[in-house]
């Protein structure tokens, strides 16, 4: 208390309310991956995640797509053929891609140039490492990694879940990566390769099947469009675009627009991490992100029946689940999966859940920050129970949480003989036990039909 020694009218302000819980983001991707450049004025930005909020401060930042390179036959018709091109770094595309489907901010972790790159499985375990000393990110995606090797691919992704076991505040987003042979020998390739040191560390990610063909363009340039004429001698006759753009308007026209009808394919988790923002800020991070469409997606590159996704969904063996996404007749391309890697787990097997924990977690974590150095005592677990009730009473009014009533979707313990004892308060340990009855989605909808007698 202050002590008053000139007489005189003193105003004091007596603080009635508690301190509130501010919500931490939920959908701040991290793309990991090559790009053009990697530059702000004279700062080089490698290895540095760096926040950016939209496509164009991307392109600022790191430039644009590499050029695509097209190989175009020609006949005395016109055009016999274009090559498909391969595109060798994608994350431009993936922005793109996750920008369409109603993504916000996230970062770019650069980890090296087109010009100099030789996608290298280090290069990723450096920028993954680099991404652990940021604290705001909450979704990891490895990007350019799925054109490495698969096992060192899937190896990142092991890195990827053992950062989120570490710091919890954050999901990893795993592509699964394509097989010729069947949809079932992908999942069993993933499942193989994908090994975890803990069993604990699959509830931190999820998986996605298969590739999409997306609606969007190549990027391209005159140059790199190489024109070949078959029937006469290729050093007389190899030419580009822009050798012909003013002596050849006509071919020089019909190759840009058939170029224009080729579309990029792309792993999903980009798509996806899209959808995980969209849902995040209309619905909430406890819906589901699933039974959603993809913008700027044509279709799968494969098509999954309910067998094949029966194998995808559910694992006995290994309980790594993987999201299938599917294509549906009037609704477009649907996400029709959510859930984690810890397929087998009744605790963490749905996507939802686990996010909405980290989301309660960390929010809770740093809202009560300010009771580190405070009196151990009955004031100040009052003012924290407050907090934390008050916190999850709003979750559970937005329908966040199971339960008809309060004390039906939380509980919230902390004193002598609750939470702790007073060894505890000798030691300097103020322990609060938090229960949450988070909300499930609806997998599986069973509508069961039965005849009913006619009635006289």
């Amino acid at each position: 208390m202050v002590t008053y020694k000139t007489p005189n009218v003193y105003v004091e302000e007596i603080s009635t309310f508690p301190p509130s819980v501010a919500e931490v983001s939920t959908a701040i991707p991290a793309f990991i991956g090559y790009t053009e450049k990697a530059q702000r004025g004279s700062e080089d930005l490698t290895n540095q995640p760096t926040r950016i909020s939209s496509l164009l401060e991307y392109e600022t930042l790191f430039g644009k797509a590499e050029s695509t390179n097209f190989e175009v036959t020609t006949n005395k018709d016109g055009i016999d053929n274009i090559s498909s091109p391969t595109v060798k770094y994608l994350l431009y595309y993936a922005l793109r891609l996750y920008f369409d489907n109603g993504g916000g901010s996230c970062y770019i972790v650069s980890v090296g140039k087109y010009s100099t790159a030789d996608k290298r499985k280090a290069d990723f375990e450096t920028g993954l490492a680099a991404l652990e000393k940021e604290d705001e990110p909450t979704l990891i995606l490895l990007t350019d990694a799925v054109n490495l090797s698969g096992s060192d691919y899937y190896g990142l992704c092991q890195k990827a879940l053992e950062q989120c076991k570490k710091l919890k505040d954050r999901f990893t987003l795993v592509d699964v990566l394509p097989n010729q042979t069947s949809t079932k020998q992908a999942g069993d390739n993933f499942r193989s390769n994908l090994q975890v040191s803990e069993v604990d560390y699959l509830k931190y990610g999820a998986a996605y099947y298969p590739y999409l063909q997306t609606a969007l363009n190549y990027y391209y340039t005159d140059n790199s469009v190489i024109i070949k004429a078959p029937e006469k001698a290729a050093s007389d006759t190899d030419s580009n675009l822009l050798n012909i753009k003013t002596t050849n308007t006509d071919l020089y026209n019909k190759i840009q627009t058939e170029i224009t009808k080729k579309r990029v394919v792309l792993p999903p988790s980009a798509a996806v991490a899209g959808v995980y923002a969209r849902v995040d800020r209309d619905r909430g991070v406890w819906k589901a992100p699933a039974n959603v469409s993809l913008a700027s997606v044509l279709a799968p590159t494969v098509k999954i029946s309910n067998e094949e996704q029966d194998d995808l969904n559910v694992d006995p063996n290994a309980g790594k689940s993987i999201n299938a996404i599917r294509s549906f007749t009037g609704k477009g391309t649907l996400i029709w999966g959510a859930r984690t890697l810890a397929g087998n787990d009744n605790e963490w097997r749905y996507i939802p859940v686990r996010r909405l924990f980290n989301l309660i977690e960390e929010s809770i974590q740093k809202a009560t920050a300010f009771v580190v150095f405070e009196s151990n005592n009955p004031i100040t677990w009052l003012k924290v129970k407050s907090l934390i009730d008050s916190y999850l009473e709003g979750l559970w009014r937005q329908g966040a949480l199971a339960g008809s009533t309060p004390e039906q979707a939380y509980f919230v313990n902390i004193g002598l003989g609750k939470s702790m004892t007073n060894q505890d308060v000798l030691e300097g340990r103020m322990i609060v036990e938090i229960g949450i009855a988070a909300v499930r989605p609806a997998e599986f909808i069973i509508l069961k039909f039965s005849h009913k007698l006619q009635e006289l």
